[in-house]
């Protein structure tokens, strides 16, 4: 697959329970209000919604978390949703017939998404569900400063989900091969904020007057 111009991107992990789905649906809709991507975010949500719901039902050990990528590319002014889980198989697109009253998630996410398909875990077991649907939106401007993840510190605010949340504590992850960094990152109500090293996050320092919305859901 060729290589994309990601703008910004945020990640996290769900547990494999039913208030998961709306969970995401939330962050997505918070992240894209950030962006200023509103115009994508009914078509985003439904196949978010999708795609998180067919991992959940996904036979796997019950500790097994289902993950979660929001990127906008904004080279191809694309949104792009990621849903990883430790299943086997790949997944199918199903015409059900008039009488079954699910089966048709894949077929939503076809209809609606410019373009779908599915990678297996580079590292690790299971795959990765993704699709992309259209969001040509600009993106505005916003308070604070950009530095690398890697760089942000305990106890600043960090930009995330659509308002800004406190650090609580900074760490980070390289992958198998050793090549690649990942920053993580625990926020308010303890939600972890996983995203490459090198990524940019905007912040601002406590000293500084409280930014809007600081530790709140939008």
């Amino acid at each position: 697959m060729a290589e994309h111009s990601t703008a910004y991107e945020v990640k996290f992990r769900l547990p494999r329970q039913r208030s998961s789905v709306p969970r995401a649906r939330a962050l997505l809709h918070s992240a894209l209000g950030d962006w200023g991507l509103g115009r994508a975010a009914e078509t985003g949500e439904l196949v978010l919604s999708e795609l998180v719901t067919n991992a959940m039902r996904v036979r796997v050990p019950r500790d097994r978390l289902v993950g979660v990528r929001i990127a906008w590319l904004n080279g191809d002014g694309l949104l792009r949703l990621e849903v990883s889980d430790a299943g086997e198989g790949e997944p199918v697109v199903r015409t059900p017939g008039d009488d079954e009253t699910g089966g048709r998630g894949l077929l939503l996410v076809e209809s609606l998404a410019a373009r779908w398909g599915f990678e297996r875990r580079a590292c690790g077991i299971g795959k990765t569900v993704w699709a992309e649907v259209k969001a040509p939106d600009l993106v505005p401007e916003r308070d604070g400063t950009e530095i690398a993840a890697a760089a942000v510190r305990v106890g600043q605010w960090v930009h995330a989900w659509g308002a800004w949340r406190t650090v609580r504590s900074v760490g980070s992850e390289r992958s198998a091969s050793g090549a690649e960094c990942t920053a993580v990152l625990v926020v308010d109500d303890g939600f972890e904020l996983r995203i490459e090293a090198t990524a940019p996050l905007t912040v601002r320092d406590a000293g500084v007057s409280s930014p809007r919305g600081s530790g709140e859901d939008t």
